[in-house]
């Protein structure tokens, strides 16, 4: 799928889990639900990082750019040792690694610990990284007409606001986890939700995604998971944008009213 519909799906997902834990009593405090909506969504494009034309990728200049090309071979090389015979030969490492179910419980369970080892600092690092993503999905027509210096500042904003916000007591810093130190615990959740959310939009499309590697299927361990290919389509078509684009809004917003006790 393209970035905005990732980055929809990821947000929707996040408020799916807001309605999920209001009716098991445990409701997020809003700030939570905003927060985690909007890393969620930011998130939803990150397993693209392996791909020079991606959103993530020229997101933050020579910095992202650079990183595409590290995680891209990072990713062929693991490709080519860990592929079995049916698997074939690849150029290239889109697709491979970053859209992997390890790849994203690493990288939440990373973004965890470093919230909790590095503090406020650290939480402000990962929201301006996850807010300027969302930006980039979730406002996308401005975001292509404008400098990439804007929306640093409106993801730098975002992220000032949100952190001060979810330091005050009550507010969701110790969500889910309230142990002494656990604090900020729970931003590694939307982060693994928003890559798996993105790895299940890639597999309906045609070719799929090896979300379960390194489990071998058959003669394959990077299987590319899907549905029948009868019901899959092409990134960017209109399945895409004039069917699930309005489903994934709708769906968002049901959740987050229910997650807000709304309805």
């Amino acid at each position: 799928m393209m970035g905005p519909a990732h980055s929809l799906s990821g947000a929707a997902a996040w408020l799916g889990v807001g309605a999920a834990a209001a009716a098991a009593d445990h409701a997020m405090p809003w700030p939570v639900l905003v927060a985690g909506a909007l890393i969620c969504a930011g998130a939803a494009l990150a397993p693209d990082l392996d791909h020079k034309a991606a959103t993530i990728s020229r997101a933050f200049g020579p910095i992202s750019r650079g990183l595409c090309e590290v995680i891209d071979k990072i990713s062929h090389s693991v490709y080519k040792a860990t592929r079995k015979a049916g698997d074939p030969r690849r150029s290239g490492g889109h697709r491979t690694l970053t859209h992997t179910w390890v790849w994203a419980v690493l990288i939440g369970a990373g973004a965890s610990a470093l919230a909790m080892v590095g503090g406020r600092w650290a939480v402000l690092g990962i929201l301006f990284v996850h807010m300027v993503l969302a930006v980039e999905g979730l406002l996308w027509r401005a975001a292509r007409v404008s400098s990439d210096v804007l929306v640093w500042l409106l993801g730098a904003a975002s992220a000032w606001i949100l952190a001060d916000v979810l330091h005050k007591p009550g507010n969701g810093s110790d969500w889910l986890f309230g142990a002494p130190g656990q604090e900020y615990l729970w931003l590694g959740l939307p982060i693994i939700l928003g890559a798996l959310v993105h790895d299940i939009g890639d597999a309906l499309t045609v070719s799929g995604c090896p979300i379960l590697w390194p489990i071998p299927i058959g003669r394959k361990r990077w299987y590319p998971i899907g549905p029948p290919k009868a019901m899959r389509f092409r990134a960017g078509s209109w399945v895409e944008l004039k069917v699930l684009m309005p489903v994934f809004m709708l769906l968002g917003g049901m959740g987050g009213l229910a997650a807000l006790g709304v309805i």
